[in-house]
C-alpha cells in the first residue's frame, strides 16, 4: 500500500516526484549551481531530500614573480618544503620548463647558444606553458598546491620590455589558468645585480631589468601580493608562508579556477 507522495516545485527547477513506500529516503541532486544546498520535507513517515552540488577542495595555484636574483628560486623550495611540513601536498614547478622539447630550444636562446627573433621567442615561452597545462589543471583538482617560479607575467614584461606590444605578448596566454596567488618580490635592479650569479645568462643586464621592472608594474591585479626581498630570506620566508597558507585553504574550501586575463 502507498501511504504518501512526495512532490516538490522550485522556482525555475524541476524534477520528477516518486511514490515511494512508507519509511523510505530517496535523494536528488541538482546540478543548478544557484539551487539551495539542502531541502528537507516530511510528510507522515516519507521524508525526501534535495542536495545541491558541493564546492570541491583543490589545491592552490601559487607563483613567484620578480627580476632575476630576487631570491625566487630558493624561496620557492622554501615555501614547498614548509606546506609539506603542514601535511599538505604540494609540488615546485619551473618555467621556461627546459626539460621538453620546447623548452630545450628556450634554454639554449637564454645561454646564449642560439639566436631567435624576439616574437619567436616569445611564442615559445608561451608554448612551454601551455604544453603544461593540462597536466597542471590535473593536479589542481587532485589537492596538489603548486609553487611555481616564474609564469606569463614573466613573459608579457620581459618581451614588453623589448619593446614589443603588451597587448600582443598577452594573447597568447589567454586561456592558460589564472593563478591564485601572485607573489612578486620587489628588488631594485640595482640590488639584485650585487647578488651572486648574475649576467650568467641573456637578460641578466641591469639596464634591461630597470625596463622589465617598470613592466611588471603594469601588470600587478587584485591576486598580486608585494614581498620586500631585500629584508632577511627568514623575514621573506615567513611572510610568503602566511599569504600562501591563506590561499591554500581558500581554495581547499571551493575556489573555482579561472582563466588568465580571460576578461
Amino acid at each position: 500500500m502507498i501511504y504518501g507522495t512526495c512532490i516538490t516545485a522550485l522556482k525555475s527547477l524541476s524534477f520528477r516526484a516518486l511514490v515511494l513506500p512508507n519509511s523510505l529516503n530517496f535523494q536528488v541532486k541538482l546540478s543548478s549551481k544557484c539551487s539551495p544546498r539542502r531541502i528537507r520535507m516530511e510528510a507522515g513517515n516519507l521524508s525526501c531530500s534535495i542536495e545541491g552540488n558541493k564546492k570541491e577542495s583543490r589545491g592552490a595555484l601559487i607563483v613567484l614573480e620578480g627580476l632575476d636574483r630576487s631570491g625566487k628560486s630558493s624561496q620557492c623550495s622554501r615555501l614547498v618544503s614548509y606546506l609539506e611540513g603542514e601535511g599538505l601536498s604540494a609540488e615546485l614547478w619551473r618555467f621556461p620548463d627546459r626539460t621538453t622539447n620546447v623548452g630545450q630550444m628556450i634554454s639554449a636562446y637564454l645561454t646564449n647558444a642560439s639566436q631567435l627573433d624576439d616574437h619567436t621567442i616569445h611564442l615559445l615561452f608561451s608554448a612551454n606553458r601551455w604544453e603544461k597545462r593540462s597536466l597542471m589543471e590535473t593536479k589542481l583538482k587532485s589537492g596538489t598546491t603548486l609553487i611555481v617560479d616564474r609564469y606569463s607575467y614573466s613573459g608579457v614584461a620581459f618581451s614588453s620590455a623589448k619593446g614589443l606590444d603588451i597587448d600582443w605578448c598577452k594573447s597568447p596566454e589567454n586561456g592558460l589558468l589564472a593563478p591564485d596567488l601572485v607573489a612578486y618580490l620587489d628588488i631594485s635592479p640595482d640590488k639584485a645585480a650585487e647578488r651572486g650569479g648574475y649576467g650568467d645568462e641573456r637578460y641578466e643586464k641591469l639596464e634591461f631589468q630597470q625596463k622589465v621592472a617598470e613592466h611588471y608594474k603594469v601588470l600587478h591585479d587584485a591576486s598580486w601580493k608585494i614581498v620586500d626581498a631585500c629584508q632577511p630570506i627568514e623575514d621573506v620566508e615567513k611572510q610568503l608562508q602566511e599569504i600562501a597558507l591563506a590561499c591554500v585553504k581558500q581554495c581547499q574550501q571551493g575556489k573555482p579556477l579561472s582563466s588568465l586575463w580571460s576578461t
